[in-house]
């Protein structure tokens, strides 16, 4: 087995698409995931899955039904399973994410931003 080691900020440097989540490493079931983000996304749910938001660069809002989250960077939340989100950024920022292999980006929604297999780098 060989293990090595991988730098965050090359990975981002390997794309400049927005909402487009890449894949960067798996553990236990979960992947790893990394996407740019600017402007808003579609409100969506995951019935079966928990999501991880990390801010690695710049700053994200996450709407939910009756709040909003104004996440910068170095900030982080979980969003529990079967709850109504929707992320947005005024300007690139960087994310990363933990979740299940099989969560799919919208969730039980398709839109033109669905990412049904995202690639792994």
């Amino acid at each position: 087995m060989s293990i090595t080691k991988s730098n965050i900020q090359e990975k981002f440097d390997h794309f400049t698409s927005h909402w487009t989540p890449h894949v960067v490493a798996e553990l236990n079931g979960q992947a790893v995931k990394i996407a740019k983000i600017k402007g808003d996304f579609i409100w969506h749910k995951h019935d079966d899955e928990d999501e991880m938001f990390w801010v690695v660069k710049g700053c994200m809002k996450m709407e939910l039904r009756g709040t909003t989250l104004l996440l910068h960077e170095g900030d982080f939340a979980v969003i529990p399973k079967g709850v109504e989100h929707k992320p947005s950024a005024e300007d690139e920022t960087h994310i990363l994410m933990f979740e299940s292999k099989e969560t799919l980006n919208t969730g039980g929604e398709q839109s033109p931003l669905t990412v049904k297999n995202p690639q792994i780098i």
